[in-house]
């Protein structure tokens, strides 16, 4: 553990028992999204590949002529 997540622990010593909850219950859910974004991220290797595959052909297209111009949420 890092020196300053120990100050940080100490310090949240100091505070009333519910504060202690509500920081904790907080600090776990960053935790939490972290790992999930961590993971989100490992995988976007792998999905890039197919998402710069899907805009390459879309640039085709459009330079091909075979795209329709329309607005936001037209259809």
């Amino acid at each position: 553990m890092t020196t300053l997540l120990q100050k940080a622990f100490a310090e949240v010593q100091k505070l009333p028992i519910y504060l202690q909850d509500e920081l904790a219950q907080q600090l776990l859910e960053d935790i939490e999204n972290e790992l999930k974004w961590q993971k989100s991220l490992a995988k976007e290797d792998i999905e890039l590949g197919a998402l710069l595959a899907m805009a390459q052909e879309a640039l085709l297209e459009e330079q091909e002529g075979r795209t329709e111009d329309k607005g936001f949420g037209e259809e």
